[in-house]
Order: structure tokens, then C-alpha cells, then sequence
């Protein structure tokens, strides 16, 4: 990590008698002690962030620091000159991008959080445990879930319910969790690459309008393909042998079906309004969020009469346990789902927009573009760039991609699109997927016993860049 962050700056650095024409703004900044003092403090802030699992400290509150003394210093140099609204327009630029990404991730949350309050995944979970699978069953039965959920659910949130659903089903299996990680990790990353919804990054590409909502659905097999290798290497290590599990009876609370179809109908209102009108996907997704809103005003004005009915039929029945439950009954509250988001990623994704805009305001980025689109392939940038997601992240990487927007073919899109996505499964720190079964399942996932696998992995990797190049050649024209 070290050698690759001084390669960069020195890269960076040999290309400083260009700064004038790779410069967005019109003070040269690059070669300035102000410029370079901007890139340390994100890269410094950014090896925080890789270390968070080791010194507990969330993500968000370096990159919002260095975010913050980024833009202050630009200002600092623009303002001595006279050209404050020159700095001012790029920063307002910046948020802009990020508030669109920001509201639409935050409907997807408030969406997952309410499906969770009413139990859709606790019901998931137990007809798992019910079914009495195989450990084996169990492991392509939780990848090929998180494979088909994370591109409408997103990575990260698909890969903590299926993690707790396998730590669930064997709670005395810490090995077998281990490979359920990784696996899920890999399975949920590979979903997501083929989706607008499955993660950050294939988000930003299509709101950025260089990838239409329906091409993204060429990376599918690709997708599978880097995910099915690796899944069906390690599925041979795994003992065949059942879990003793009890089974759980859990019944769904009222409205959890609806919200479900109220999430689809949001999705689709999202792509109608972006494919028919050119709106921003935000817009269908705020619509979406008023229908929810709407649905749980009518659960709040609706429940004195459910439960009437239920404490009714609890009475003939003699259910006394019931009866409890309904006398615990908590009415409905969307801005108690809203609350519930992932702020620290939310936050996090603020501080990369806004730090990795500052730089390309300074022309770093313009800089990084030179060395590697017109010095490299395209293809060769592309795979470079999804095997470094794997140590930076995919998020800031692919920001940078659009940033730099360089000029490539729809195929080449597509696929700094899939390395993206699945480059962050070579590591457990490569993807907020990773990063947070590191936390869920402490002490039993962990850098190292994803580490074992990296090797298959790569092997997929490849094995999906391969067959993009090969299955989707007409993109390449």
C-alpha cells in the first residue's frame, strides 16, 4: 500500500509541467506546496479509513475532516487572487452530485430498514432454518440469495442479512461462517455489478448517463462467472454435514408484503421518470419515499381495527402469547426507518465526493487520466483500476473514473463498471460488503481467512473480464 500511494504521488509529480493544461481551475495548484499538501491529506485520511477495523475509528470522520481542509485551502489560494466563485461553483458542483446520490441512497435504506422492522427477513431466515439444509446446501443457497437480492437491495445491506441468517443457522460452525462470508461478500459484490441499484458505483455511472439503465444487464454473465468460480472452488472444502438448529416460527408483521411491492414500484418509477423524461433517478426515488409515507399513514389510522380483530381471535383461541405481543404493538413511523440509515456511510461517501473533487479541481485528476488512458489500453487501465478497488475501494475509484471521464467505448465503460465491482472481493477491505461482515461477524471473519481465498478470486476475476471482452464485443465498436 505504501509503495503504491508513493507511485502515485511521484507519478503524479513528473507530469507538473503539464499543470497548466490539466488544471481545471485557473491558479496552478499542482506543483504548489498547497496542491501537494491536499493530496497527502487524502491520502493520509484514506489509510485511516483502511484501518478502521483495527483502530475503531469510523470511516466517515477522516475523509469529512480532510474534506473540509481540502476545499479550505483551495478556497484560501482562490480568494488571494480575487476568483473565489471560481472555487465556490466547483465545490457547489460537487455537492450537487453527491445530494443526488445521498437522497437516492437514503430511500433505498429507509425501504430495507422498514422491510426489516417488519420482520421480511427474520421470516427469510427462518424458512431456512426450517428446511433443515446441508452446510453445502446452505453455502450456494446463501450466495446465489445474495447474488440475486443485491441488485435491488444493494451489497452491503444484502450481505449483513444473509450473514446474520448464516450465523443464524450455524452458530457453532465458525469455519463454516468464515467461508459463508467470503462467499457472500464475492456472490453480493457480483450482483451488484450488473445492476444501477447493487452498489455506489454502478449508481453513479448510470446517473452520470454514460451507461443506460438497461445496458448494465450485459454484465450479468460476467458477473456470474467471477462469482460462480470461486463459490464452486470453495463449496469443495465444506463438509456435507446438516446444522442442529431449532425451528423458529416468526410471523410477519402487517404491511411487510406491500412495503415490498411499494420498493419495486419505486425502483420502477425511478427508471420510467430517468428512461422517458431524462429525470434524475432521485426524483422517482422521492416519489417512492411519499408512497411509503402514505402507506404508513394508512397502517397508523388502520391499527385499532387490526388489532381488535387479532386480540379477538388470540381470545378464541387461547393464545396467550400473542395476546402479549399484541399489547407491545408499535404503530408504524417512516421517519424512525429514516433515522435508522447507514449514516457513516452516507457520511463517508460526503468526504470521498467532495475530498476526490477537490483534487480534480486542482487537475490531479486530469493528471492521473494522462498516465493511465493515453499512456496505457484502455482494457489494461480498466483492470488495473478494478484490482486497486480491492486496497481503495471501488467508490473512490470509479468517482475518479467519472471525474476524469475519459474517452472510451461503451464496452470499455462497462467494464471499469464490472472490475469495479467485483475487484473489491479480492480483499475483505475492498468493498463496504467486506468491510462491514468484519464487524457483524467479529473475530470470526476476518482479513485473513478471506485472505486464503484471494487466489481463487483473481481467478474469477479474469475469468468475468474475459467474458465481457469476449460476449460483448459490440460495445467495443
Amino acid at each position: 500500500m505504501k509503495k503504491l500511494l508513493q507511485g502515485l504521488i511521484l507519478s503524479l509529480l513528473c507530469f507538473g509541467g503539464q499543470a497548466h493544461a490539466a488544471s481545471t481551475g485557473t491558479i496552478d495548484l499542482l506543483t504548489h506546496p498547497v496542491g501537494i499538501i491536499c493530496l497527502v491529506i487524502f491520502i493520509f485520511a484514506y489509510v485511516l479509513v483502511i484501518l478502521e477495523e483495527k483502530i475503531h475509528l469510523r470511516k466517515s470522520k477522516p475523509v469529512l475532516v480532510a474534506a473540509g481542509i481540502i476545499w479550505t485551502l483551495i478556497a484560501w489560494q482562490y480568494s488571494a487572487q480575487n476568483l473565489s466563485d471560481l472555487s465556490t461553483d466547483a465545490f457547489r458542483h460537487a455537492l450537487l452530485e453527491f445530494s443526488e446520490l445521498m437522497l437516492f441512497l437514503l430511500v433505498a435504506m429507509t425501504y430495507i430498514n422498514a422491510l426489516e422492522e417488519r420482520r421480511l427477513f427474520d421470516g427469510l431466515r427462518s424458512w431456512l432454518v426450517a428446511r433443515g439444509f446441508s452446510y453445502k446446501q446452505l453455502f450456494w443457497i446463501s450466495g446465489v440469495l445474495a447474488f440475486c437480492i443485491s441488485p435491488v437491495a444493494d451489497n452491503l445491506t444484502t450481505a449483513l442479512l444473509l450473514c446474520a441468517v448464516v450465523m443464524k443457522v450455524a452458530a457453532n460452525d465458525n469455519r463454516f461462517i468464515a467461508m459463508s462470508c467470503v462467499n457472500i461478500v464475492i456472490a453480493a459484490n457480483a450482483g451488484g455489478a450488473f445492476s444501477p441499484f447493487g452498489d455506489i458505483t454502478t449508481l453513479m455511472v448510470w446517473q452520470a448517463d454514460v451507461v443506460a439503465f438497461t445496458e448494465f444487464f450485459v454484465l450479468f454473465l460476467p458477473a456470474l462467472v467471477s462469482y460462480i468460480i470461486p463459490a464452486f472452488v470453495m463449496s469443495l472444502f465444506i463438509n456435507n454435514r446438516h446444522p442442529d438448529t431449532a425451528d423458529e416460527d416468526i410471523e410477519l408483521k402487517r404491511g411487510a408484503l406491500r412495503i415490498l411491492c411499494l420498493f419495486l414500484l419505486t425502483i420502477l418509477t425511478a427508471v420510467v421518470l430517468k428512461t422517458a423524461f431524462g429525470l434524475p433517478p432521485v426524483v422517482g426515488m422521492m416519489m417512492g419515499l411519499g408512497y411509503l409515507q402514505f402507506f404508513g399513514y394508512f397502517l397508523r389510522v388502520t391499527l385499532p381495527g387490526s388489532l381488535a380483530r387479532k386480540r379477538a381471535m388470540a381470545e378464541r383461541e387461547g393464545d396467550k402469547e400473542r395476546l402479549s405481543r399484541l399489547g407491545n404493538v408499535v404503530p408504524f413511523d417512516v421517519f424512525s426507518r429514516v433515522s435508522r440509515a447507514e449514516w457513516d456511510t452516507l457520511l463517508f461517501f460526503y468526504g470521498i465526493v467532495i475530498c476526490v473533487g477537490g483534487l480534480g479541481f486542482i487537475g490531479y485528476l486530469a493528471l492521473l487520466s494522462d498516465l493511465l488512458y493515453n499512456n496505457w489500453s484502455a482494457t489494461g487501465a480498466n483492470i488495473i483500476l478494478g484490482l486497486m478497488s480491492a486496497v481503495v475501494d471501488n467508490i473512490p475509484v470509479m468517482f475518479a473514473v467519472l471525474q476524469m471521464m475519459p474517452d472510451m467505448s461503451h464496452g470499455q465503460w462497462l467494464l471499469i463498471t464490472l472490475t469495479a465491482g467485483i475487484g473489491g472481493s479480492l480483499l475483505s477491505i475492498g468493498s463496504a460488503a467486506g468491510v462491514a461482515l468484519m464487524g457483524q461477524a467479529r473475530g470470526i471473519y476476518t482479513f485473513n481467512s478471506h485472505l486464503k481465498w484471494s487466489p481463487v478470486i483473481l481467478l474469477g476475476y479474469f475469468a468475468g473480464v474475459l467474458t465481457h471482452l469476449y460476449l460483448n464485443t459490440a460495445y467495443f465498436g
